[in-house]
């Protein structure tokens, strides 16, 4: 079986506009990174070996990213297009985005490994893991700037009442999930050694998509 390569990348030096505003170092020089070449910051992340603290640091902070997304959509904007989690009080929402969300993500890394694992991935579950975490990361501004989307489209909808059909004002509320996705699987793709990121992506949206009707199904039977 061949070993993956995780060697060290060279890096390029920087210019002075990237020095003066976004030194290379900082966590929002990789996201940006992230965003144009997501497998090759993902190699990055795996030859450094990162401690599972580290890990868990840059999951929380995509938690915090998505109870404020969440947030906005429930208190901001209180709509009737909106789901559940509008009437729900902010401190279950705080607890469901730290303490579930945390364990969902480290039940969501297994699955998604042991899919990869019989399609003929090659990746640890500590390399999967630290690639769907940082892909949660890389991804949770698009959360964000969907719910300030779902604001924005609600104060339109005062002057043009279009922007209050369902079709319309629903979107928003998960417009996030496809970038979530794509990113990730691509980091996974080159955790587990794929050429391809198309099998990956598949068994990523087929999860998300089990994830997502079990969620719905959960909160219609009253059970979330």
């Amino acid at each position: 079986m061949q070993a993956l390569d995780y060697a060290p990348l060279p890096q390029p030096p920087a210019g002075p506009r990237a020095r003066r505003f976004i030194p290379r170092d900082t966590l929002t020089h990789r996201v940006i990174h992230a965003w144009f070449n997501m497998s090759k910051s993902t190699r990055r992340l795996l030859t450094e070996k990162p401690s599972e603290g580290y890990l868990l640091f840059i999951l929380m902070l995509s938690n915090l990213a998505f109870f404020l997304s969440w947030t906005l959509k429930a208190v901001v904007v209180p709509h009737s297009a909106g789901v559940a989690l509008i009437s729900a009080e902010i401190g279950m929402l705080f607890l469901i985005s730290v303490i579930g969300r945390t364990a969902a993500m480290y039940v969501f890394a297994m699955t998604v490994g042991a899919i990869c694992r019989i399609i003929g991935g090659r990746g640890t579950w500590r390399n999967t893991r630290a690639a769907v975490f940082w892909g949660a990361f890389v991804t949770a501004p698009f959360g964000v700037i969907a719910a300030l989307v779902s604001v924005l489209f609600t104060n339109l909808e005062v002057y043009y009442p279009i922007f209050g059909a369902p079709w319309i004002s629903m979107p928003p509320y998960w417009m996030g999930l496809l970038p979530f996705v794509w990113y990730i699987s691509v980091g996974v793709a080159r955790a587990q050694g794929f050429r391809k990121t198309a099998p990956v992506f598949l068994a990523m949206s087929v999860v998300s998509l089990v994830a997502l009707i079990a969620a719905m199904y959960f909160y219609a039977r009253g059970l979330i």
